[in-house]
């Protein structure tokens, strides 16, 4: 670990030497060291993208763009905080404006309570609560917040910035979430 007084360089902090490498070989057009981020990465990018969505087939798609975004992208990555961080950003940004660009954001909006997912029955094999199952159940915008915030760990304020919504209705919705998935899960 390289220090300048008594600043850390945060390169070497938050990355092992191999992925600093692939990063910077990533940033420089070598797409054999793409593939290899790509794989490490994948499963954590689509189960953000699942979880904000609900439906494999977005989440499945919107996967797809955030790596697009990244190849693209990749230089804006500068070192000062971990790349798993820097990719939480890049997944929950393109996701939101995947979902927005896809499915009407402004008709979802007011037509949150017609969300197919929200009457689909749970598939639970045994009495163990499947949280993810009640979920991706949730209305799409109450969906986002609560996976956002309760999952992800982003505040109120964040995460209006990220939607566009008021902070209000971001913690209105987030508490719709809650309600909702303390009476399914009641029910069970």
């Amino acid at each position: 670990m390289t220090t300048q007084g008594n600043v850390v360089a945060a390169q070497h902090k938050f990355a092992t030497k191999s992925e600093q490498d692939l990063i910077v070989s990533v940033q420089n057009g070598d797409k054999q060291a793409y593939n290899i981020l790509y794989s490490q990465y994948i499963g954590q990018v689509y189960g953000l993208c699942y979880r904000l969505t609900g439906e494999k087939t977005l989440a499945e798609d919107a996967t797809q763009e955030v790596f697009i975004q990244v190849w693209r992208k990749i230089n804006n990555y500068k070192g000062e905080s971990k790349f798993s961080t820097w990719l939480h950003t890049v997944t929950s940004n393109v996701t939101i404006s995947y979902i927005r660009k896809q499915k009407g954001w402004l008709q979802k909006m007011f037509n949150i309570e017609d969300s197919v997912a929200m009457y689909e029955e749970t598939e639970s094999s045994s009495d163990t609560v499947d949280l993810e199952s009640y979920v991706v159940r949730l209305p799409e915008r109450a969906r986002i917040v609560f996976v956002l915030h309760a999952i992800e760990g982003y505040r109120h304020e964040e995460i209006a910035t990220m939607t566009g919504m008021a902070v209000g209705s971001s913690k209105s919705q987030f508490h719709r979430a809650k309600q909702l998935l303390q009476e399914w899960m009641s029910h069970e």
